[in-house]
């Protein structure tokens, strides 16, 4: 059995997530921070509770060396970081705040699990990204200012071409993808698109086969310019 990993996924779009990947027949490990939320959702869904903080890399570890197989990992876990990332008057902290968990974190999770993913004939890694962080439309007036949350979805873009870059080689396929504007926590809840909706990209890129694509950036509509 196929078997998947999914952090921050006790709620939004990576509690969806877990969801569809349960729907798909996967065995799912749902990662989260809080271990009674967790274990809640796990309970909810189908899916197996593993406590899971990407800023901690010692809980990372746990987490890794307490899972026998994994073909797929879905780095979910993304926060805002907080108010004040304005250039010309950012709070450093917010915008450290936002790589710890947006771009370090993923960094920590895939490289405790690749010795797992390493073992799968079908390893599978997808990076949950944004169109914020897509250089070629920062510019635009779609995309919000901010030194925080943007530029570290521009560095996930980069992390995920520098994995798949590492081990183009191989059987992985590795991709970011864009969920769009969801009504979660992240923003409030003002987003326009249903969290279940956001999920379907990332699933998709989940379950590539083997003829399926690497190093890219998607959405629903397909290929995101970098």
């Amino acid at each position: 059995m196929t078997t998947a990993l999914v952090t921050g996924g006790n709620k939004g779009i990576g509690l969806e997530i877990v969801k569809q990947l349960v729907a798909e027949g996967i065995d799912v490990y749902l990662g989260a921070r809080d271990v009674e939320r967790g274990e809640k959702a796990a309970a909810d869904t189908g899916a197996r509770f593993v406590q899971l903080d990407v800023t901690d890399p010692e809980s990372v570890r746990r987490a890794a060396e307490s899972i026998d197989q994994l073909d797929v990992l879905v780095n979910n876990a993304g926060i805002i970081g907080g108010p004040g990332q304005a250039p010309g008057s950012v709070d450093l902290d917010a915008v450290r705040r936002a790589f710890e968990t947006n771009v370090f974190g993923v960094i920590t999770v895939t490289d405790a699990f690749l010795p797992l993913l390493r073992r799968s004939a079908h390893p599978r890694i997808v990076n949950v990204s944004s169109s914020v962080g897509s250089l070629s439309r920062m510019l635009g007036d779609e995309t919000p200012i901010g030194l925080g949350y943007p530029p570290s979805k521009s560095a996930v873009n980069a992390i995920t071409l520098q994995y798949a870059k590492a081990l183009r080689d191989t059987p992985f396929k590795i991709n970011a993808v864009c969920p769009g504007y969801c009504d979660t926590d992240l923003n409030n809840h003002n987003g326009h698109r249903p969290p279940a909706q956001g999920a379907r990209i990332a699933v998709a890129m989940a379950t590539l086969g083997d003829d399926g694509p690497t190093a890219g950036f998607y959405d629903d509509d397909g290929a995101v310019a970098w």
